[in-house]
């Protein structure tokens, strides 16, 4: 059996050609415990689990990436984030009045668009949009590197939500080079390792060592492969940030708040976290005495 929740990245040494390898579980599972998703959402958000995770093995600041779909279609908002310490989160809007959602991505993401988000921790942030035009979401994500990078990319997502819940995937690139020539060749042996790397299959990722399966796909060729690193499923939201977002309203609507409702109930989008404040921290907090309040734990 394959270990869990890790992020393997690899290099070809005779060719200027990276990969990555992500196989998730338990953070899959855990982001997917955290709505009442149904079969189609759930399947988006676990291969939208596994693009994030690959795409922020790429991120070369402290930061984060998030993938983005809206839309005007069955599926309204569906975003994952990731950082580059190797967490993710995510949730999924869909129109809940349909009584049965579409089963091909084409349909489920029809009049949408998928939007990706570079925020580093210090500097402007990036963002590049692209039509979720192509029949899966994998495609679509290779026709952002084509637009925005220039950089030959192959995605291959999978998942399974209904039994026993997991998601993976792999990357391959081309890392840019300055001669035209060298450009050339490296195209060459690009295609060359995706026409092997097609025929990859959902169970090789989920179920082989990926030492295993790199061997079955490239024997003949030199890899260097580095060390796993563990991926996790963890929300970004505290009882800091909500006060924080607190900061941007007046201290007497606030105020007003507590008085009618008894507190200022706050709730992570995300992970459904409800981080609660009363007249007090109120107080202390408009004081810039923050510092002095209740370290309350979030109520799930």
């Amino acid at each position: 059996m394959t270990q869990k929740d890790l992020l393997h990245r690899f290099v070809f040494n005779e060719e200027h050609i990276r990969g990555e390898i992500v196989q998730l579980d338990y953070s899959v599972k855990a982001l997917l415990n955290k709505g009442d998703y149904p079969a189609p959402i759930r399947d988006l958000l676990a291969k939208m689990a596994s693009a994030a995770s690959l795409l922020c093995a790429t991120l070369k600041f402290e930061g984060e990436i998030s993938l983005q779909i809206q839309g005007k279609g069955p599926v309204s908002y569906a975003i994952l984030t990731a950082t580059n310490t190797l967490t993710y989160r995510g949730v999924a809007r869909w129109d809940e009045t349909l009584e049965q959602l579409p089963q091909t991505f084409e349909e489920l993401c029809a009049d949408a668009v998928l939007v990706i988000t570079l925020s580093p921790n210090e500097g402007e942030r990036y963002q590049g949009v692209v039509a979720l035009d192509k029949p899966s979401l994998a495609q679509c994500i290779e026709s952002y590197f084509e637009q925005s990078e220039q950089l030959l990319t192959r995605v291959y997502l999978y998942s399974e939500t209904e039994q026993d819940v997991k998601s993976g995937g792999m990357l391959l690139q081309v890392l840019p080079q300055s001669s035209e020539a060298t450009e050339h060749q490296e195209a060459e042996a690009f295609h060359h390792f995706a026409t092997l790397a097609d025929t990859l299959t959902a169970d090789e990722v989920f179920s082989l060592p990926v030492k295993t399966l790199l061997h079955r796909l490239y024997h003949e060729h030199d890899i260097e492969l580095f060390d796993a690193e563990e991926i996790r499923y963890a929300c970004t939201c505290s009882r800091e940030r909500s006060l924080a977002a607190l900061l941007h309203v007046e201290k007497s609507e606030l105020l007003s708040i507590v008085e009618e409702q008894g507190e200022i109930a706050m709730n992570c989008q995300y992970c459904h976290a409800t981080y609660s404040f009363d007249a007090i921290d109120v107080e202390a907090l408009h004081a810039g005495n923050v510092a002095t309040q209740n370290s309350a734990s979030p109520q799930h």
